[in-house]
């Protein structure tokens, strides 16, 4: 049992380290995209479509990369996924060095295929879990965002001009040395052989799966969290600079924001142990609504900073206890099933958020864009708590 708990923790630990690594990739991406976007492209109300880019990428490949996986094993299918990720940095440096707005946006569409595969991290680790440590599991995973707070946009602005006249090429190299290091962290993974196809248990339909009150809430939430998170945090940077604010201090607001993001993984995973996973995503509903409250108050540099930990907190909350929900959704012979199309509809979500982001602001402005979040998480809220309120049943699995 020790020799299983010692693999347990191992296989978690190298899946944090490789979550680390591609949020650093991610958050450099996010900070500089619209940035660097607006400098390229041909229209300023294009400027967030390299973020749109990542998502709609990522929501291209959920199905896909959970086929393909279920076909070659987990780690086969995260290797893929790292290299394609090295790949869209290098393309992105390429962009940036000929000044080439449509190999921008194709190195951030790239970028989002290589989170197609990642987002599978936090079920990965789950799976390879004793069940009394899938929620923590899945929460430390999520966590590896922490030091993604300060070492990418350390790596978008540091190397910045270590290339120059070409201004960021060389951030968009470092970002290429963290999917090599991905590549290396797990080469080294030992995930246990999956139990799905000899599973016992007959798979339900997909009307069945998805009729579920309990998959519903917890797709739906977890789809709501990431997409409010999204179309604010893309929107960010572009505002505060139009609101006269520098590029550091919004790099210094998004960077407070992904701390938030993923600093209360240490914890979320023993607050769902605790009080269920519905209640801990009623929490962070309650905490995207504080942010919008926030958010309306005022466009100084401590409304948008305190806003922002607030949106990235109560998406922890949300996201983490959306994942953790949906595990008891379903049975082992329906986990990949289940999964991709949760992540679909998340991230095809989050896709259609992205891209309303920059136009959302330049036709109605930084209020109103918050202000178009509000119905999406009332709603949200109202059905986690109806769940909460429901008599407990069996789990899927049971």
């Amino acid at each position: 049992m020790r020799a299983i708990m010692r693999a347990d923790h191992r296989n978690v630990a190298l899946l944090a380290v490789a979550q680390t690594l591609v949020q650093s990739a991610s958050v450099l991406a996010m900070t500089l995209g619209a940035l660097i976007g607006g400098h390229l492209a041909p229209d300023r109300s294009l400027a967030t479509l390299p973020i749109a880019a990542i998502v709609i990428g990522t929501a291209a490949t959920t199905i896909p990369a959970a086929m393909l996986m279920r076909r070659i094993g987990r780690q086969a299918g995260f290797l893929i996924g790292a290299a394609i990720g090295t790949a869209s940095a290098l393309l992105t440096a390429f962009a940036i060095y000929r000044n080439d707005f449509g190999a921008f946006v194709a190195g951030y569409a790239l970028l989002g295929v290589y989170q197609g595969f990642t987002n599978y991290y936090r079920f990965a680790a789950g799976e390879a879990a004793a069940p009394d440590f899938r929620s923590r599991a899945i929460s430390w995973v999520i966590a590896g965002g922490v030091v993604a707070a300060f070492l990418g946009p350390q790596l978008a602005y540091s190397p910045r001009d270590w290339l120059a006249p070409h201004t960021f090429l060389g951030s968009y190299l470092a970002q290429a040395v963290l999917g090599v290091l991905a590549l290396v962290a797990l080469a080294q993974l030992r995930m246990p052989a999956s139990r799905a196809a000899a599973s016992p248990v007959a798979r339900r339909s997909r009307r069945e799966l998805m009729g579920q009150p309990v998959f519903l809430v917890a797709m739906g939430g977890a789809a709501v969290s990431y997409a409010v998170m999204l179309l604010v945090m893309t929107a960010t940077p572009v505002a505060m600079i139009g609101c006269g604010h520098q590029v550091g201090d919004a790099v210094h607001v998004i960077q407070w924001h992904v701390l938030g993001m993923f600093a209360p993984s240490f914890f979320t995973g023993g607050l769902i142990a605790r009080f269920g996973a519905p209640r801990v995503m009623a929490a962070g509903f309650v905490l995207l609504l504080g942010h919008v409250a926030i958010a309306l108050t005022g466009t100084e540099v401590l409304h948008f900073g305190s806003a922002l930990v607030l949106l990235g907190v109560g998406w922890n909350f949300s996201f983490v206890g959306g994942t953790a929900l949906l595990t008891t959704a379903y049975r082992e012979a329906e986990q990949s099933r289940a999964q991709a199309i949760n992540d679909f509809v998340v991230f095809g979500t989050v896709a259609v958020a992205s891209l309303s982001s920059g136009w959302l602001y330049h036709q109605f402005g930084w209020q109103a864009l918050n202000l178009a979040a509000l119905p999406f998480l009332a709603v949200a809220l109202v059905a986690t708590l109806a769940l909460i309120r429901r008599p407990r049943t069996a789990v899927a699995g049971a």
